[in-house]
């Protein structure tokens, strides 16, 4: 019988040294995130709009030689124009430059609620779900009576006790803020405990707080930052609402919720002086919400590919 050489048979298919070239290069959870997130083309609009909007409250008060304080009656309700971009409201204030200082407060304020409720919630959420049984019952229970308290109530009895301020309006905010991230952070560490890397952790002797910061938390990430980020706006409309009905900051102070209770009683004859702040509200808003809904997207392992 003849002898079959290797050179009479043809190799059908890939060849194994072109799996590695043909095959899709790995990547990283994270990366894998970035990557679908800018894909989203209405979070990217979102990110632009924010980082326009953070430039312009650091840098904007600055590009006109006007105090958002200062009055000068001789201009007063004057319409948009080259000297004044935004027009003046009643006391002859430039809109322009008070908008954006007006832009400082609430970003800070929403940025600052947003970071406390954080805090509190992750550590009271996380020690909760992963100690469990009694300890966890006795957490959340006290986490649903200060989430019965009325809101409103709260606010009004803080604002007269403490002061209308910056640190009031914060205070207020979050004495019952954090619950919601709280709740979230302890479904996660409820669906992550008894995972296995978590019991090899266990076994070799880590402390609950090593644990908590190791696996538990850097696992729940996606949620706790998509949270954060839908928390912020609420917290920056929360406080334009409040000082709408002026319960929040005193002028000469500007915010936008300020500025917009100023600007309504003469919405019929200067429209400019509820417009300007009213638009920057809404643009934050839009431009949060957006953001949170493309990190939801992007962290959702369901819509991987």
């Amino acid at each position: 019988m003849e002898q079959l050489s290797k050179e009479k048979f043809q190799h059908v298919g890939p060849k194994t040294s072109d799996a590695e070239i043909i095959s899709k290069p790995s990547l990283s959870f994270w990366k894998d995130v970035s990557i679908r997130f800018r894909k989203n083309k209405l979070a990217m609009l979102g990110l632009v709009l924010l980082f326009a909007l953070l430039f312009m409250a650091i840098f904007g008060p600055y590009m006109t030689s006007y105090d958002y304080a200062t009055n000068d009656l001789t201009n007063k309700n004057q319409p948009p124009s080259a000297e004044h971009w935004f027009g003046t409201d009643d006391l002859g204030r430039d809109v322009f430059t008070r908008t954006w200082e007006g832009a400082r407060i609430s970003l800070l304020v929403g940025v600052a609620a947003a970071l406390v409720d954080l805090f509190i919630g992750v550590i009271w959420g996380g020690f909760s779900g992963y100690k469990g049984g009694r300890t966890d019952d006795i957490m959340m229970r006290i986490a649903d009576v200060l989430y019965g308290v009325p809101y409103l109530l709260l606010v009004i009895l803080l604002m007269v006790v403490l002061g209308q301020s910056v640190g009031t309006m914060i205070l207020a905010m979050t004495i019952t803020g954090w619950i919601n991230m709280a709740r979230i952070v302890r479904g996660q560490v409820l669906s992550l405990k008894n995972q296995e890397y978590v019991l090899a952790a266990k076994t070799l002797g880590a402390d609950t707080s090593r644990i908590m910061r190791k696996h538990l938390i850097p696992n729940s990430l996606g949620p706790i930052l998509v949270t954060m980020t839908l928390t912020i706006p609420s917290a920056i409309f929360t406080e334009s609402f409040l000082s709408y009905l002026g319960l929040g900051l005193t002028p000469p102070v500007a915010s936008w919720g300020t500025m917009a209770s100023e600007g309504l009683p003469a919405l019929r004859y200067y429209p400019w002086r509820l417009f300007f702040p009213a638009l920057f509200i809404s643009v934050t808003i839009f431009a949060f919400n957006v953001v949170g809904d493309g990190l939801r997207d992007a962290l959702d392992p369901r819509l991987r590919k």
